[in-house]
């Protein structure tokens, strides 16, 4: 049985009355641990993973939600106060929303929007999913690109995201995409490019999605995300994951130069605007550039997306930024 339909049969046995949690006021009010194991019917249904947290399927307020419980430690729980702080503050079609919260012992939670299919990463590289079109994978990279630039340019403070990759990417109903996991993120940025800040912690990122300037000096940037979105582009393009394990190869190694010699085998060649798919590799191109000051702001990428890509105006999907 498919991860969607799985889900789906959960739901329908949750929605009786006797399981529909208590009603909140405030979206974001505190929950308690009692609620949570109420909202997740005593965490029955596991929708997810992460590298310090594991995700359930719960209804809130009539709806189907997603609840990151956080494993119980002082690093973990400091990940997790990091992440509300900026999740709280955010407001975009296409940053995954935050419903409420809970910090008590024994474990935190966050408890977000719930959506239905799965992540990018999932629709991409799971053989058994139907895959995405062209003018669709050009859409979600014009919704991320978006979300992007609003973390960079549009709230206060400024954040960096600092792991985005297709599995921090979920799908909805329609496809659009929501940018998730922010417990890697940084705030308080204001520079384009390097702005002199430096991890104190543990190096962050994802093998294949990280910028190789952030692994070589520990320096934050913007920049930094706009080489993890010129990844993101590569892998919808190709449908290559980013980084093989079995052979250390990056696909931001491989792909730079000829990502539109190496257009997905699984899109209909004749649905796919091949001008599309060479703006899309070049602006890629740039956005993983060795030297950062030649990689675009997530501004400009949406300018260039803007002029480059007529099928984000098909309708294909209902809410485009």
């Amino acid at each position: 049985m498919g991860l969607a339909k799985f889900i789906k049969r959960k739901l329908i046995r949750c929605q009786s009355p006797a399981s529909a949690p208590k009603k909140h006021t405030n979206p974001n009010l505190p929950l308690t641990w009692h609620e949570i194991q109420s909202l997740t019917t005593d965490f029955a249904t596991v929708i997810g993973y992460g590298g310090f947290s594991t995700v359930y399927l719960a209804q809130f307020r009539r709806s189907p939600a997603a609840v990151k419980v956080y494993c119980s430690s002082q690093r973990v729980y400091e990940a997790f106060q990091q992440e509300l702080r900026i999740l709280l503050h955010l407001r975009h079609p296409h940053i995954v929303k935050l419903l409420a919260y809970a910090h008590h012992h024994p474990q935190p939670a966050l408890i977000m929007e719930f959506l239905p299919n799965a992540t990018l990463h999932h629709n991409l590289h799971d053989p058994n999913t139907t895959p995405l079109t062209w003018p669709q994978r050009a859409a979600v990279a014009f919704q991320l690109a978006s979300a992007i630039a609003y973390l960079h340019d549009a709230c206060s403070p400024h954040v960096v995201h600092a792991d985005i990759k297709p599995s921090n990417i979920l799908l909805d109903d329609h496809l659009n995409c929501k940018l998730c996991d922010f417990g890697s993120a940084s705030i308080g940025f204001s520079a384009a490019v390097a702005p002199g800040k430096r991890r104190s912690a543990t190096i962050m990122g994802s093998p294949g999605y990280t910028d190789p300037l952030y692994l070589r000096t520990g320096l934050v940037s913007k920049k930094n995300d706009v080489y993890s979105f010129g990844v993101v582009v590569l892998e919808l393009i190709t449908g290559i994951e980013a980084f093989c394990p079995a052979t250390g190869e990056r696909l931001a190694a491989r792909a730079a130069r000829s990502a539109a010699e190496m257009v997905d085998p699984r899109l209909r060649r004749g649905e796919v605007e091949m001008g599309e798919v060479g703006a899309m590799a070049a602006l890629a191109a740039k956005c993983i550039s060795e030297t950062p000051g030649i990689r675009p702001s997530a501004s400009e990428i949406l300018t260039a997306m803007r002029e480059a890509i007529s099928s984000l105006a098909l309708g294909f999907h209902k809410k485009l930024v």
